[in-house]
């Protein structure tokens, strides 16, 4: 299970099945001796009626042989006590009278024997004469079908003493099935037990746990430093997940601060550092005009002026970046045809192409696609994805930028036959400052600021649309830019 309420709903069934093997545990262990006292107790209770019935008047007489044989009517009286009943005479304890479950025609001793052959019927006896003449409780195994029977022996005093022991039994196969039975009933009874006490802990979970989805879900939506102002609803409830949202928002309070002060801290250095830098290109560039600049110093300045223009772009990107994310860039919306916009692109292709020897293509949809788009930051991400894709490819390659209608949306794709990106860097190309290796550029050239993808993203997503990126080594990068048509 991948969540918290799934692994409490399988905890919870494993605890339903824990508890109640413990509780059919704790019913057989509890009741099997009460079970056996309760045998035992009926088995006396029996035994002490019949010695008390064997010693009132004349049971015993003669049978044809001459032996001693209970009376018929006692015969039929005791024939209708239910299992067994073993009625021993004095002459070595041979017994008169046996009765069982059944009728039968064997004969023991010249006794009837109901139920009983000749082989059970000694090992009955057999078993009340080793207990003794003086009694007590005992167990036999009477073999199949019968099992195990246990017996009283009750020590009898009869007129003539001819009947020395009355022996009561009983079968406990009932209380041998007494496990078998619970296991039936808990085999049958607990997979419904325990299905319907996951489905319940399953369903009490997922309210228990509701907030928590809840708090995961605003969470989400405070994914970047923009969305910093916002703020969990704490419960009312004075829990854990009231505790737990204390601490995001007041962690969110000290982000959304930390944020602030860098926002601001950058577009205010970025604004600062304008003015000097376009004073030093003034002096750079007047000074390169003098004519009386000798070679080596126009070399130096030069080199200047190209790090003064560096530093320039890099200083607008960063206020870009700034007020983008403190929502004082606006975009200029008006409805432009697409064509037009790639016409520009083309032309300033077909320059690259000449420096670079990269061959560069534009194509335009077939049809006229009108967009409400800020022309200018359009341009400016079309643009950074071409100056990239011709950085890191190679002369003698190709860069190409299509564009074509699907649906309700333009999707604009830039390809490349450039070296690629390897899989683990894809994930932070549209980082701010992430750069490329600068050997994996074109001939060495030094790398950009780091910032032109990131101000691409931005500019493609403020417009309603998105921005993707595919990439392998050695087999060129394709960045795909999505803008619905209806954008405002």
């Amino acid at each position: 299970m991948h969540t918290i309420r799934g692994r409490l709903a399988v905890s919870y069934a494993v605890a339903m099945v824990a508890t109640l093997g413990v509780f059919a545990a704790a019913i057989y262990f509890v009741e099997r001796p009460t079970s056996f006292r309760q045998l035992d107790d009926s088995m006396v209770a029996r035994a002490d009626l019949i010695a008390e019935l064997l010693t009132r008047g004349v049971v015993v007489d003669q049978d044809t042989a001459g032996g001693p044989n209970l009376a018929p009517e006692v015969k039929d009286l005791l024939a209708g006590v239910p299992d067994y009943v073993l009625v021993l005479g004095e002459a070595d304890d041979t017994p008169l009278f046996v009765s069982g479950e059944e009728r039968s025609d064997l004969v023991v001793t010249g006794i009837a024997v109901s139920g009983l052959d000749t082989a059970v019927v000694n090992r009955f006896t057999q078993a009340a004469r080793d207990l003794g003449r003086d009694g007590g409780v005992g167990s036999v195994d009477l073999g199949t079908p019968i099992g195990e029977v246990r017996f009283y022996v009750q020590p009898v005093s009869v007129p003539g003493g001819q009947i020395t022991a009355v022996v009561s039994g009983i079968s406990t196969a009932g209380l041998a099935l007494m496990p078998q039975r619970l296991l039936l009933v808990m085999l049958l009874v607990a997979p419904l037990i325990v299905l319907a006490s996951t489905g319940i802990a399953y369903v009490l979970a997922g309210r228990t746990l509701q907030p928590v989805d809840n708090i995961v879900d605003e969470v989400e939506a405070i994914t970047d430093g923009r969305s910093l102002h916002k703020r969990l609803a704490t419960p009312t409830t004075k829990d854990e997940l009231s505790r737990l949202t204390s601490t995001l928002n007041a962690m969110f309070n000290r982000l959304e601060t930390s944020f602030l002060a860098l926002r601001r801290f950058t577009a205010d250095a970025s604004h600062e550092l304008k003015t000097p830098l376009t004073v030093l290109r003034s002096g750079i560039e007047r000074a390169i005009t003098h004519p009386k600049v000798s070679p080596e110093v126009m070399e130096v300045l030069e080199e200047t002026l190209l790090e003064a223009k560096r530093m320039t772009e890099l200083v607008d990107s960063l206020l870009t970046l700034a007020r983008a994310d403190e929502g004082r860039a606006p975009l200029h919306v008006e409805r432009i045809e697409l064509r037009e916009i790639l016409g520009e692109v083309a032309e300033t292709a077909n320059i690259l192409s000449e420096q670079s020897s990269v061959s560069i293509s534009v194509q335009a949809p077939d049809r006229p696609v009108t967009l409400s788009i800020d022309r200018n930051r359009v341009r400016q991400l079309l643009m950074n994805l071409l100056t990239n894709a011709t950085k890191y490819t190679a002369a003698g390659g190709e860069v190409s930028i299509d564009a074509k209608r699907e649906g309700g949306e333009v999707v604009i794709r830039v390809r490349d036959t450039g070296i690629g990106i390897a899989p683990g860097e894809l994930p932070h190309v549209f980082d701010r400052f992430w750069r490329a290796d600068p050997a994996r550029s074109r001939s060495g050239q030094r790398s950009g600021s780091g910032l032109g993808l990131a101000i691409c993203k931005w500019i493609a997503e403020a417009h309603g649309g998105s921005i993707h990126i595919q990439s392998k080594p050695g087999r060129g990068t394709t960045i795909t830019v999505v803008l619905p048509i209806d954008s405002a």
